[in-house]
C-alpha cells in the first residue's frame, strides 16, 4: 500500500483528499504545516507527497526547494489555488512533479497520485533492464539513476522515467503528448508546459555536465529525441 503524505492546512480539504485516497487503496498521512511536511519527507520517505503552496510558517515553495536540495526524491504533486502559468512553471522548475489547480475533482487527484506513485520506482523492485550506455551517459534502471562521466546526475524518479523513456525510443522524436501519457498518465492540454520544464531540468543535469555531447534534442513544434550530438567547442569563443 503506497503511503501518501498530504501537506494541507485546510482541514476540510485535507480530510476529503485523505478519504478519497484511502478508498483508492492508498495509505494517507495528513499534516497541516510546511515544517511538519518536510520532516515527514526527511524521515518517512512516503511514496508520494500532495502539497499545498500556501501553508503557515514554511510555505510549499520552501518545502519543495529544501526537499530537492537534500536529495529527497519523493514525487511531489502540488495542489494550489494559485493557477497562473508562472506559478505552475515555477513549481515544476524547482522540483515539483505535477500541479493541480484548486478546485479539482477528487477523481483527478487520485489519478495524478496513482501516476506519481508508479513513477516512484524503488530499488528493491523486480529486476529491470540492463543499463543503457550512450557515449559518456549511462542510464541505469536498476539504480533508477543516470550517470554522466561516471558521476550521478541526481535525477528524481520522474526525471529518470522521462530520460529512460527517451532512451528506449532513442533516435525517434517523441511528441509531448506521448510523453505526457506515458510518464504522467494524462493527455496534453492547452499551454501545458510540464514536458518542456522537465526537459529543461534534464538538460541542466545531463547536457550541461557532459564533457563531449548534448543528448536531448528538440524537434521544434513536435517533441524531443535522445541522440548524442558533439558539442560545439567554438561556441562562445
Amino acid at each position: 500500500m503506497a503511503k501518501v503524505l498530504i501537506v494541507e492546512d485546510d482541514a476540510v480539504i485535507a480530510d476529503g483528499m485523505a478519504k478519497h485516497l484511502a478508498a483508492a487503496g492508498f495509505d494517507p498521512i495528513v499534516v497541516g504545516k510546511g515544517d511538519q511536511g518536510l520532516a515527514r519527507l526527511r524521515f518517512e520517505r512516503p511514496d508520494v507527497c500532495v502539497l499545498d503552496l500556501m501553508l503557515p510558517g514554511r510555505d510549499g515553495w520552501s518545502v519543495i526547494e529544501s526537499a530537492r536540495a537534500e536529495g529527497i526524491p519523493t514525487p511531489i504533486v502540488v495542489v494550489s489555488a494559485r493557477g497562473t502559468e508562472h506559478d505552475r512553471v515555477h513549481a515544476l522548475e524547482i522540483g515539483a512533479d505535477d500541479y493541480l489547480v484548486k478546485p479539482f475533482s477528487m477523481n483527478e487527484l487520485v489519478a495524478r497520485v496513482r501516476a506519481a506513485s508508479r513513477r516512484a520506482l524503488r530499488r528493491d523492485d523486480a529486476a529491470r533492464g540492463d543499463p543503457i550506455d550512450i557515449e559518456e551517459l549511462r542510464i541505469d534502471p536498476r539504480e533508477v539513476q543516470a550517470f554522466v562521466d561516471g558521476e550521478s546526475a541526481g535525477l528524481t524518479p520522474t526525471e529518470f522515467r522521462l530520460l529512460y523513456q527517451l532512451a528506449l525510443d532513442r533516435g525517434r522524436v517523441v511528441t509531448r503528448d506521448e510523453l505526457l501519457q506515458k510518464i504522467w498518465g494524462r493527455r496534453e492540454t492547452h499551454r501545458d508546459r510540464t514536458v518542456d520544464v522537465f526537459v529543461r531540468r534534464l538538460r541542466d543535469k545531463i547536457d550541461r555536465r557532459a564533457t563531449r555531447h548534448t543528448f536531448i534534442q528538440t524537434r521544434y513544434g513536435v517533441g524531443y529525441r535522445l541522440e548524442p550530438v558533439v558539442k560545439d567547442r567554438t561556441a562562445g569563443v
